[in-house]
């Protein structure tokens, strides 16, 4: 265990300075736990209980920013926090921690997890392994860096508009939103209020899909049984079906070209190779994906609590944010916000100006939701891209700001999502898909993401580091 440790200590101090994807790292506690661990098997060589008690024993790990690791910053990019640190473990990194994982530090994020590119005052902003000139993806984007460049085996992130799918996608590897409900979100900083505790979910992000499960197993604790895990699915028999485009909103780009070819080769690959027919849909309510999820983030849960504003939690308790000023500081250097953010906390505003409308949007929502289920029912999975554009240049998402909807809608949907890496494009940059189920059937699209590493090759090392 210490050498498996020392390899990873070893390759993050190598190549973070290019990445900045640890921000903040506990080496020597990991170190001192590796030795425990090798203590431990020496005492009890061959002792079969140590697999079923331990069952991620040694396995270096790294945790998203924005959850509580004892004695590590818990920030969330806000510049107001950076002091804050950790006297608690979040409970999924305790479980992980029981479990026998080792944590290696903690990674960046979005400033208040609120974006998709993971920059902000406190740390700066991560670089992508493929590219350093591209953006991770937010906002769990030091966690897709950190994995993609091998200095870290798990990593631990959190998904209310697709923060783990967008950088899992960006860099070439896997990423799970479970179903809602099952893997709890405490000790996460900020933690969803509200209806939006129907849409905040905790996964795991790897390497490899065959880490997946064995992760979220440990992740979601007695919760496990609802996901049907040991249930054994038979490709063969599962309903595929495949969605190019969100069917052309003008608040999202078109899907890149060598996103919608891999997405083609992928069914073709099923249909050759497993014998099924993939079927095309075309679920014109998709269209509306960004602004079915801004009304029903926005909206009020079913005791009529309203949900909380962006610009409370900018001031995190203290003096309230107002974003026009904080744009005009921004605009002379002087605010210690991110753009993104200040921007967000001005189109908030905007959205509560509708009420009619947004009670529409949110009406849509619940039927775009009654027609997903009853599409995918017990067997079905779902083609999807996971993003229209493959890793855009740094500052570009300000540009492009929507089109994370292409990930949003399944967190207001409530359905467990696998993005899935398919190689690499003409520009050396991870391609991607999405791979959605059911509530429920998380085992669905884990299963599929397995079939479809052996076929398209999983994670590739990125060669210029």
């Amino acid at each position: 265990c210490i050498e498996v440790v020392e390899a990873y200590v070893e390759r993050i101090k190598e190549v973070n300075p290019l990445i900045n994807a640890v921000v903040k790292d506990r080496f020597e506690e990991a170190l001192q736990e590796a030795r425990q661990v090798d203590k431990l098997l020496s005492e009890a060589p061959g002792d079969d209980c140590l697999e079923e008690k331990f069952p991620l024993l040694g396995v270096p790990i790294t945790v998203k920013e924005a959850f509580s690791l004892y004695g590590m910053p818990n920030t969330s990019g806000l510049v107001n926090r950076r002091n804050v640190i950790a006297t608690s473990d979040a409970t999924v990194v305790s479980r992980l921690k029981q479990a026998g994982a080792i944590p290696l530090g903690v990674t960046n994020c979005s400033e208040l997890c609120m974006w998709y590119e993971s920059s902000n005052r406190v740390y700066g902003r991560t670089n992508n392994p493929y590219d350093l000139q591209r953006i991770v993806g937010g906002s769990s984007g030091g966690e897709g860096s950190v994995l993609a460049a091998a200095c870290s085996v798990v990593g631990v992130g959190s998904d209310i508009g697709g923060s783990i799918r967008m950088p899992a996608f960006f860099n070439g590897v896997f990423g799970h939103k479970p179903t809602t409900g099952v893997v709890p979100n405490d000790g996460q900083f900020p933690n969803a209020h509200g209806v939006r505790t129907s849409y905040l979910c905790t996964g795991p992000m790897c390497r490899y899909a065959e880490d997946l499960e064995p992760v979220l197993r440990v992740m979601a604790g007695p919760g496990v049984s609802k996901l049907k895990l040991n249930e054994k699915v038979t490709l063969e028999k599962i309903k595929f079906h495949c969605m190019d485009h969100d069917g052309g909103s003008i608040f999202v780009s078109p899907v890149d070209k060598e996103i919608l070819q891999a997405q083609k080769k992928v069914v073709e690959h099923l249909e050759s190779d497993l014998g099924v027919q993939v079927q095309r849909v075309a679920i014109h309510k998709m269209k509306y994906s960004f602004q079915i999820w801004s009304a029903m983030m926005s909206s009020k849960d079913s005791e009529g609590q309203e949900a909380q504003r962006f610009t409370d939690l900018l001031g995190d308790h203290g003096k309230p944010v107002w974003p026009l000023w904080e744009l005009v500081k921004w605009l002379v250097g002087m605010s210690s916000h991110t753009l993104p953010a200040i921007a967000l906390g001005l189109t908030e505003k905007l959205v509560n100006l509708n009420l009619s409308g947004k009670a529409k949007l949110v009406s849509m929502g619940k039927s775009l939701q009654e027609e997903m289920e009853a599409l995918l029912g017990s067997d079905g999975v779902l083609l999807y891209p996971s993003h229209p554009t493959i890793a855009p240049k740094h500052h570009s998402p300000i540009c492009m700001p929507f089109n994370f909807a292409y990930t949003a809608i399944f967190n207001v949907l409530g359905l467990p999502v696998t993005q899935c890496p398919l190689g690499l494009g003409s520009e050396g940059l991870p391609l991607g898909i999405q791979l959605v189920a059911a509530a429920y059937n998380d085992h669905l699209t884990l299963a599929v993401a397995r079939y479809l590493e052996k076929a398209f090759g999983g994670w590739v090392l990125p060669g210029k580091i």
